[in-house]
């Protein structure tokens, strides 16, 4: 079964939050989905857990500007910049958020709630990272060529194939 990355409903949503586009109720709404809650641990000015719709709210006041998801597999810790605790957690959630504009990433922690399988609740941990571009993401120029070369090569498969005069 395909299972969509926390990671990726938090990043778009933060970001959809970010830029002003919808209200932080719906942005956590959405980010929790099907999940019985979502808390975040470690931010900074507080002492304990708290929920995501002030997580979301400190960290702009910390200096985020943008959410990018990182998903890392062993061996290939695509999207990760360092500092080695960081890059360690994700690895072992296989997902994770950096900030940018601030040097911070937040993994998942996944638990189940209740009778087993039936409620989730999550906690993020934020930690500090280096603000630097990961090594292993193209650059915008390279990943249009490598999008010109795979629409290239997919269109003469089709044309190879007849496809359109099919029917």
């Amino acid at each position: 079964m395909l299972s969509e990355p926390r990671a990726g409903r938090l990043a778009a949503w933060g970001n959809a939050l970010l830029a002003g586009l919808v209200s932080p109720d719906d942005a956590v709404l959405a980010v929790v989905g099907a999940d019985a809650v979502h808390r975040v641990e470690g931010l900074p000015g507080e002492s304990g857990q708290v929920g995501l719709t002030l997580a979301l709210g400190r960290l702009r006041t910390l200096g985020v500007t943008g959410l990018r998801v990182a998903l890392p597999a062993p061996g290939h810790p695509l999207g990760l910049s360092g500092p080695p605790e960081f890059n360690a957690r994700a690895l072992e959630a296989e997902e994770a958020v950096v900030c940018h504009g601030a040097g911070y990433g937040l993994v998942p922690d996944v638990y189940e709630a209740g009778p087993e399988g039936v409620q989730v609740e999550v906690v993020w941990h934020v930690l500090p990272v280096r603000e630097a571009p990961p090594a292993d993401v193209p650059s915008l120029s390279e990943a249009e060529r490598e999008l010109a070369e795979a629409l290239r090569e997919a269109t003469e498969a089709l044309t190879r194939l007849d496809v359109a005069g099919s029917g």
